[in-house]
């Protein structure tokens, strides 16, 4: 059994923004892996299927970023996941946009959805996939977090996606290591 979560924040006004590419992400692991991302609880939206003969769910937490653990908990709990099962997808200020990095574990790095996280399953030792956003010198964090990628940044947005879609799709069968070792390269 397989967790798969991408952090965002809800609604209209955070599509595509560079605080949004974990459930960019999602939604593209959705099409691909055919899973629909139609059931709320648990303070998300989120779907399950059967991949490579693995039991995956997909999880968007709707309690917006600094809350995801909220979401991420409860339905550990409902559904009985080990947190080795637990993989999640985040943007990160400190990678060049773009840049897929993998991790088996690790601090919150600053960033309040993986603090949330970390608070409620009591560990950092879960998986996770951290998509760069670089940092912008101009904007407050917030402020830049919050503004949708420019046109500039949209191919290497959409190619570090779809690498992250092929790093959870390739979990299904091979181990986190083993996917580490491929698409961290």
């Amino acid at each position: 059994m397989k967790l798969i979560v991408g952090l965002g924040n809800p609604g209209k006004k955070f599509n595509n923004t560079r605080h949004n590419v974990g459930f960019m992400a999602i939604d593209e692991l959705s099409k691909e892996l055919g899973i629909s991302i139609d059931q709320k609880k648990f303070n998300g939206v989120y779907g399950k299927g059967i991949v490579n003969g693995e039991t995956v769910y997909l999880l968007k937490p709707q309690t917006y970023m600094n809350l995801s653990g909220e979401s991420v908990r409860p339905l550990m709990e409902y559904f009985n996941i080990e947190v080795d099962d637990l993989l999640v997808i985040y943007d990160d200020l400190d990678l060049p946009t773009g840049k897929v990095r993998l991790r088996q574990k690790g601090s919150a790095g600053g960033h309040n959805g993986m603090k949330s996280i970390i608070a409620h399953v009591h560990t950092q030792e879960f998986k996770r996939v951290r998509i760069g956003i670089d940092r912008s010198g101009r904007d407050t964090v917030i402020d830049y977090v919050l503004k949708p990628f420019s046109k500039e940044e949209q191919p290497s947005i959409q190619e570090a996606i779809e690498r992250t879609v092929k790093a959870c799709e390739a979990w299904t069968t091979e181990s986190f290591p083993e996917v580490m070792n491929h698409y961290n390269a």
